[in-house]
């Protein structure tokens, strides 16, 4: 299993809008890197949904329901769906993901416009236990 961050900003889509559906086709990645990255996912792997923008708080995790395919609204790009798996007891401030030293080589603080990233194991379980 592999971890993942996706961002939106909540005046697009929030994770309220998200909720509301229960299960959303991840589309609209326009960055090589990014595309790559939902290349890469994989059925089941867990996704930290993150409000850029105002907010700048990770927010809930999804899960990967579906892999790769084409984007539907631009076949040259890729889409995964995700499905809601729960919202964080506490939301992650960007303000605290900077002040955790453990944190500091997580690829979100040193990629910040990457609209999906990935993150490693003991980030995700640092970060996992910071939300609860």
């Amino acid at each position: 299993m592999k971890y993942w961050m996706v961002k939106s900003e909540p005046e697009s889509y929030s994770w309220d809008d998200f909720v509301a559906k229960n299960e959303e086709v991840w589309d609209g990645v326009r960055n090589y890197q990014a595309r790559n990255f939902l290349r890469e996912m994989q059925l089941g792997d867990l996704v930290f949904f993150y409000h850029s923008g105002k907010e700048k708080a990770i927010v809930g995790i999804a899960e990967v329901s579906q892999e790769q395919f084409s984007d539907p609204t631009d076949e040259a790009w890729t889409a995964i769906k995700l499905k809601v798996k729960n919202p964080l007891k506490n939301v992650i401030p960007l303000q605290s993901i900077k002040a955790e030293d453990r944190l500091s080589d997580l690829p979100m603080l040193k990629q910040s416009r990457l609209s999906v990233l990935p993150v490693g194991k003991e980030e995700f379980d640092l970060l996992l236990k910071m939300g609860s």
